[in-house]
């Protein structure tokens, strides 16, 4: 795993970031999505790389069966600690790559979500082959949602936010558009960590390398996202995300449904 990566959410930084000061766009727009594409409760849910556990904790208090996986120790504790929390309605979480699901059998779920491992996996064979292992262990006719970070977010981001007077952002960005790679060498807070950010076909080309059926591709936050409007201006924001679903691009993630 990569060292920077690594640094990075050993912090911390993402156990309040989708819910600091209440519910992100992001997470109220996942959410609005996979309503429209999860089979019904008590349906079996494999959450791969569900960092602290704020989607899988969410959908297990919805009534779903739900086990998550994620590579950092850290996110996986943190993960233990909300399901604890939540006697009524707990779930599991344990350490494991995307890339390798060993300890989970052939078709034993319902449906699987890849919501970080993507952009986190800088090479394509990797990504091929954590969704491959997704395909393995959802039913046949199940559903595997992916997401991924579009390949002009740093472009829009340093645009809006002006981190493109800095010329090492510049530079970044320079990186980002050329091939995809995003690194962040000096570790600058708020320039994110080593990723990988994808055009919209090529998400949906390695999902069907990986032998599944792309159902559809969705941008999330639509490009409210960008403007700092959430959530003053959250019918606003939700619906202008809402009628740019088509346009993934112009959105930070885009979230692409697939079924085995």
């Amino acid at each position: 795993m990569d060292e920077a990566f690594l640094r990075h959410y050993s912090l911390g930084v993402e156990r309040d970031r989708l819910i600091a000061g209440g519910d992100h766009l992001e997470l109220v727009r996942t959410f609005e999505l996979l309503a429209e594409l999860l089979p019904s409760p008590p349906a079996r849910l494999l959450d791969v790389g569900g960092g602290p556990g704020v989607y899988a904790a969410r959908l297990a208090r919805a009534g779903y069966d739900v086990e998550l996986v994620d590579v950092v120790p850290l996110h996986v504790e943190q993960a233990r600690e909300d399901a604890a929390a939540q006697p009524d309605a707990p779930f599991k979480a344990a350490v494991a790559d995307a890339r390798d699901l060993a300890g989970f059998g052939d078709q034993s779920f319902d449906a699987v979500l890849l919501l970080g491992p993507l952009y986190h996996l800088t090479e394509r064979a990797d990504r091929v082959r954590a969704l491959a292992e997704a395909r393995r262990v959802v039913r046949t006719g199940g559903v595997v949602a992916a997401a991924a970070i579009s390949r002009y977010a740093s472009l829009l981001d340093g645009t809006v936010h002006g981190f493109l007077d800095d010329p090492r952002f510049a530079a970044i960005v320079e990186r980002d558009l050329s091939g995809g790679q995003h690194r962040n060498p000096e570790n600058v807070e708020g320039w994110f960590t080593t990723a990988y950010f994808h055009l919209p076909g090529e998400l949906c080309a390695e999902i069907e390398d990986a032998g599944l059926s792309v159902e559809r591709l969705a941008g999330v936050e639509g490009p409210g996202g960008w403007l700092d409007l959430w959530p003053e201006q959250h019918e606003r924001v939700l619906r202008t995300a809402r009628l740019a679903e088509n346009v993934p691009a112009m959105s930070a993630h885009m979230l692409c449904v697939a079924r085995r």
